[in-house]
């Protein structure tokens, strides 16, 4: 009996018949791709939107640092229709190749707007490098003649040699009052470092040199009657010839001799040069736009000046500037001869 109640209890229970056995197997629970996918394009969208964001900033970061070149923003002078536009591009302080990249730039600019009728090239400079001076005033004949809009020539302050010698390249010539102008001539100054060298400091320069004229003129030693006459022959009086022939033909009043006459290097208030036919007349910048107003046969017209946008790098380049630093190329550029059309005050 007792094996018989284990083998018995040791059975499983016989499933009792009702409701729970007539139901299916219950089925596994679908997983919720739908929403899988959609949150899966929001991330990828999230993350794509953040790169562009970061290349966006970086982009702008670039910019700010470095500026883009070639690109200037109109300030507004005075008001008038958008359609007729009279920029104004400056020529200011010591002409030098950055000057004359910014000039170019300026004039690019005025070339691309279909908008604009005429130009005045505001001077107030001393002068500066020769060859500077010659590319901003080429390039004033090279507008004019390609656009035949009209140019003139606004002088304030000082538009002395280089100065005056770009001026002469625009259609007519209007200054100040105040204006000093004139200058006509050639200037070439460099250091002669050999009594300094050998006697202050002991120290004796070596040249090897193919020729005897190799080094002429140069800083290590004064130079003769023989070495002067040289560089006038070379330098000076080409470049003196070239200005003269510049302003003869940039001024149709004046011949080649009377242009002779006054480039002595003398400097002429803006009554003499008028008197002297170096200039059109005397007025301010509203007599200028009235001019060009006339000469573009326009009633009315908006007058913008060319600026450049700041960036970080004009920041630094103005810490840099305050900062005396010399190296080999700053050695360099104190040593060699400069051939200018500077008004020698300055």
């Amino acid at each position: 009996m007792d094996f018989e109640e284990n083998n018995n209890l040791s059975r499983s229970p016989e499933p009792v018949p009702g409701p729970a056995q007539n139901q299916p197997a219950a089925k596994p629970r679908k997983k919720r791709t739908g929403w899988r996918v959609f949150w899966g394009i929001v991330l990828a969208m999230s993350v794509l939107a953040n790169i562009l964001l970061f290349v966006m900033l970086i982009t702008v970061v670039a910019v700010f640092a470095t500026g883009r070149r070639g690109v200037f923003t109109e300030e507004v002078i005075k008001e008038g229709p958008r359609t007729n536009k009279i920029a104004v591009i400056n020529v200011q302080g010591i002409i030098d190749d950055k000057q004359a990249r910014d000039v170019f730039s300026q004039l690019k600019t005025a070339r691309k707007d279909k908008w604009v009728k005429g130009l005045i090239i505001r001077v107030n400079s001393p002068g500066g490098l020769v060859s500077s001076s010659d590319q901003i005033y080429n390039e004033l004949l090279r507008y004019r003649s390609e656009t035949e809009k009209p140019v003139v020539a606004f002088m304030q302050g000082i538009a002395a040699s280089g100065g005056y010698y770009t001026s002469v390249g625009c259609d007519k010539i209007i200054a100040e009052p105040t204006v000093i102008t004139g200058s006509v001539g050639v200037i070439m100054g460099y250091l002669v470092l050999q009594e300094l060298l050998e006697e202050k400091l002991g120290i004796q320069p070596i040249i090897e040199k193919s020729g005897l004229k190799k080094d002429w003129p140069s800083s290590f030693q004064m130079p003769t009657e023989e070495q002067r006459q040289y560089l006038q022959d070379k330098l000076i009086r080409p470049a003196y010839e070239r200005f003269v022939q510049v302003v003869a033909d940039g001024r149709g009043e004046l011949s080649l001799d009377e242009v002779k006459a006054l480039a002595d290097g003398s400097i002429y208030s803006t009554a003499e040069a008028l008197e002297e036919k170096m200039i059109d007349g005397i007025g301010y910048i509203d007599d200028v736009i009235e001019e060009i107003l006339a000469m573009a046969e326009i009633e009315k017209a908006r007058v913008v000046e060319y600026c450049r946008p700041f960036s970080f790098s004009d920041f630094i380049t103005s810490r840099r500037q305050n900062t005396l630093a010399i190296d080999r190329d700053v050695l360099y550029e104190l040593g060699r001869p400069r051939l200018l059309y500077l008004w020698d005050r300055y």
